[in-house]
């Protein structure tokens, strides 16, 4: 039986990508062009503002069924209210995304790096009201969530506890390898320099992973993924996967490399529907 992960990008649209790696019929949408490719993307726009009915009406309807959407939590709950008293917040954003009911993912809680240990308590019962149905992951940026001490044990204890998934942002290669370029040095003042501790503590793992500029160079830490990755497949578990580069250019390119890396270590895993390159570019990635 086939092994299902979903891989995809921080986004679906970018003005490189139309002539390169992700080219297809015009008459597509560019929703539509990457997802005849990619099985899931990062929905970061949730984060900023809630999308019309409609618009919500296009993905689902632009998208295939094995397509999904993994949607962040606004803003307002996660950094402005910090968890507290938002539950009509909480409720317009389920509202506002159910309509894409099965092709919902995972939902994306992405906490500020103030938000530490002392609030656990918060998050414990923020979480006990979280609607059920959904899968959840959540992503932290405190440093003593990373520490291997009490805060970083009681955090993992209440996430396996509640079947949510911990979101690895994997950052070692963007800076190890720094460079003086204007998106790179964007990407290391926005990116979270924190240790990496790879834990599934849900069925769903996530992991975000970003590479230098030449995403080639990061290599050596993308790596050992393809065997975690596999020894997750095996175990039954669905794990999904982000690819970033700092201006997002070759992250398409970043994600097939990957997959080619990994059906090499699983060749039943299912996940990216591979594509050939342009003439110009005068590589065939398959």
């Amino acid at each position: 039986m086939p092994k299902r992960y979903y891989i995809g990008l921080p986004q679906w649209n970018h003005s490189d990508w139309g002539s390169s790696a992700l080219s297809g019929p015009t008459a597509q949408s560019t929703l539509q062009r990457y997802a005849s490719h990619f099985s899931s993307v990062e929905g970061n726009s949730t984060f900023y503002a809630l999308p019309n009915a409609t618009t919500i009406e296009r993905w689902r309807q632009e998208t295939p069924e094995h397509f999904r959407f993994c949607l962040k939590l606004p803003q307002q709950i996660s950094h402005h209210l910090q968890l507290r008293h938002c539950q009509d917040e909480l409720r317009g954003f389920i509202d506002c995304i159910s309509p894409l009911q099965e092709k919902l993912g995972q939902l994306f809680i992405q906490l500020p790096a103030r938000f530490g240990p002392d609030g656990l308590d918060t998050l414990r019962q923020f979480i006990t009201q979280l609607p059920e149905g959904f899968s959840y992951t959540l992503e932290v940026r405190h440093p003593d969530f990373f520490a291997k001490g009490d805060a970083e044990r009681a955090l993992n204890r209440l996430l396996i506890e509640r079947g949510i998934n911990r979101t690895l942002f994997d950052t070692r290669a963007l800076f190890a390898l720094p460079r003086d370029d204007a998106a790179t040095q964007d990407a290391l003042q926005k990116k979270p320099r924190v240790p990496l501790h790879v834990i599934a503590t849900g069925q769903t793992p996530m992991v975000r992973f970003i590479s230098p500029l030449d995403y080639r160079s990061a290599d050596p830490w993308l790596a050992p993924w393809v065997g975690k990755v596999a020894s997750w497949l095996n175990e039954g578990r669905q794990p999904y996967l982000f690819f970033h580069t700092p201006d997002n250019r070759e992250s398409p390119l970043l994600a097939e490399h990957f997959a080619r890396e990994l059906a090499t270590e699983c060749p039943d895993a299912q996940g990216l529907i591979p594509w050939v390159q342009t003439v110009q570019q005068q590589e065939t990635l398959f």
